[in-house]
């Protein structure tokens, strides 16, 4: 037998000490306490699993993990708009938990599965075991697929804000890590699977499990410990220039208003090339054009069929390909005049290039200039 007794000590500190740091992180976000209820709520279970194989029986089965789905879709949602209020509507998410948790209660002395090769066993607790195991698959599927649904909205959402990408901004990480998360549950389900209908593997799933629990909530508490407040003043939705955006909305951006829009944010754009600020954001056009914001990017959308994002790099696109042709830069690399013209990511750079000129960076100043890199 597996002795679990070091991965749950290990676990136990890990989530702990996570957890207190990420409460006491400032600010105190709804997003950060979420998170910080997570790992307590590991820290409970691994401590009840340690007590249960070394002292006595606490539950017919584990109940916890029913909150892992839905705090980690309320995290999502809260971290992508700090400025939303906790809604106590959000607590139907975790009526499967209170459930299960009052069955494993009522059931306490009674060992509803000891192992996964006994979990067809026909006795009057068979159905209750298939239920409990479909809802675990069901809250991981469906909290994952939400969750990923909710960053890829607000990955979109950006592309009208910012001109520049960041794994903080753009929670790439936690994209990431909930991919990589529903995976390993999925693997150790189809472990599970083979375990209750043969002796296919040579050690019970269940004891994986609370390895892989460390291992993730590490991973999220690292990440989660640096991770600053998403929207930063720059490209802050505020409440009245979302009101005064749905008034305008009603009444439609005149034509002519439109084209004098886009005729001055195109002159700004080649006479004082704010692009070359790598941070630039669409408040700080808003700022320099003095037009709205909400008006530039329905021009942009409009008038021009592209998000702000890709506006913005076109234009340092444009602007590399500029200085290849300067004799002045024949010296420097391709990434340093890439990142002077305003990028920020080599990825972002060679991904944008190609699309807009069909040929990587290297493979253009070649042909342009006959400088191998």
């Amino acid at each position: 037998m597996i002795n679990l007794d070091p991965i749950l000590y290990i676990g136990i500190s890990q989530s702990f000490f996570a957890g207190v740091l990420i409460s006491t992180k400032k600010p105190a976000t709804t997003a950060n306490k979420l998170m910080a209820a997570w790992l307590f709520l590991i820290c409970t279970e691994m401590i009840i699993a340690l007590i249960n194989s070394n002292v006595i029986e606490m539950y017919a089965f584990p109940f916890v993990v029913f909150t892992y789905g839905p705090l980690l879709y309320l995290y999502v949602q809260f971290m992508t708009d700090p400025e939303r209020k906790f809604n106590w509507l959000s607590l139907i998410h975790f009526i499967p938990f209170i459930v299960f948790l009052s069955v494993s209660v009522v059931f306490r002395d009674i060992t509803l599965v000891k192992d996964l090769r006994s979990f067809f066993a026909p006795d009057r607790f068979i159905s209750l075991r298939i239920i409990y195991s479909t809802c675990f698959f069901l809250s991981v599927t469906v909290y994952s697929i939400l969750s990923f649904i909710e960053i890829s909205k607000h990955q979109k959402k950006l592309k009208d804000l910012i001109s520049y990408t960041s794994g903080m901004i753009t929670l790439n990480w936690l994209k990431i890590l909930s991919i990589s998360y529903y995976v390993a549950f999925l693997i150790l389900f189809i472990l599970g699977g083979l375990n209750m209908i043969g002796d296919f593997i040579p050690f019970d799933p269940y004891f994986v499990v609370f390895a892989f629990i460390t291992i993730f909530s590490f991973a999220y508490s690292f990440y989660v410990i640096k991770q600053p407040v998403i929207y930063g003043q720059e490209v802050k939705i505020k409440e009245e220039d979302r009101k005064e955006s749905e008034k305008y909305a009603k009444s439609g951006l005149k034509e002519k208003q439109a084209t004098t829009y886009l005729d001055k944010l195109i002159s700004v754009m080649e006479t004082e090339k704010p692009y070359l600020n790598r941070d630039l954001s669409i408040q700080d056009l808003s700022d320099m054009t003095g037009i709205p914001r909400h008006h530039l990017t329905q021009v942009l959308n409009e008038k021009h069929r592209k998000n702000f994002f890709t506006f913005i790099n076109e234009y340092r696109v444009q602007e590399v390909i500029s200085r290849f042709s300067n004799p002045r830069n024949n010296n420097y690399t391709i990434l340093a005049i890439a990142y002077d013209a305003g990028f920020n990511s080599k990825t972002t750079f060679n991904s944008i290039f190609k699309n807009q000129t069909g040929m990587t960076p290297s493979e253009y100043r070649e042909k342009s200039t006959g400088i191998k890199e």
